[in-house]
């Protein structure tokens, strides 16, 4: 049986404080237990999900899920990098996985990144996100992720370019939760100030504000078809 196939598409246009065209696409492989292909600009990640499965050995937990996350980039084997942003990857996810729902299993999250034009943790996070939702697997909340590069002049860049962040004087990304839009895990790379990672945050729950709608009307688009 083919796997439903469903995609939507969504651009933010704003005055310099602004998401590029997103995507996304759920269900599309057939063996994993949930899979979305999320798309922001022109970075793109795939996510599949298995799980919840037996746990072999040492990775079992009496009280909870063993949830893995895998980081596979475009070319080559993982590396610090993948092996850093795994761990805050998984940090997101254990925050809204119900994992006591499921004891002694192992949930394991394979993220592999198809194109990567800047702001790709937020990239992997969303994916991420709607990989659980297709999955069916119970969330507290879902999540999504934001990334804000600050220019030479202080400005800030909302969903950056390689570019941008090239260019930036710091690049921060967060993930934010759904339901009190709190912050689940946050990162930053370069020097800002108190009050300029404030404004950053700011920027990031009102951007996740546009996520989570688009979230909601892609789930919907895709549950209301016959």
């Amino acid at each position: 049986m083919m796997a439903a196939k469903e995609e939507d598409k969504m651009a933010v246009a704003g005055d310099g404080c602004c998401l590029r065209p997103f995507s996304c696409e759920q269900g599309l492989l057939s063996r994993p237990d949930g899979s979305a292909a999320f798309l922001q600009g022109d970075t793109s990640v795939l996510a599949g999900l298995y799980g919840p499965a037996e746990v072999k050995g040492s990775k079992e937990l009496p009280d909870r899920a063993a949830l893995e996350v895998l980081l596979r980039p475009k070319v080559g084997l993982p590396g610090v990098v993948e092996r850093s942003r795994e761990q805050l990857l998984r940090q997101t996810c254990e925050a809204v996985v119900l994992g006591a729902l499921h004891p002694r299993t192992a949930i394991t999250l394979v993220l592999q990144v198809m194109n990567d034009a800047g702001s790709l943790l937020s990239c992997c996070l969303n994916a991420a996100c709607m990989g659980l939702l297709d999955a069916g697997l119970p969330l507290s909340s879902l999540f999504c992720g934001v990334t804000c590069a600050l220019d030479a002049n202080g400005a800030i860049v909302l969903d950056p370019t390689t570019r941008q962040e090239q260019e930036a004087r710091a690049v921060l990304t967060f993930a934010i939760d759904s339901a009190e839009r709190k912050v689940l895990m946050a990162t930053t790379k370069g020097s800002c100030s108190v009050e300029e990672m404030q404004q950053c945050l700011a920027a990031a729950q009102r951007a996740a504000d546009t996520i989570f709608q688009f979230y909601r009307d892609s789930v919907r688009r895709r549950y209301s078809k016959s």
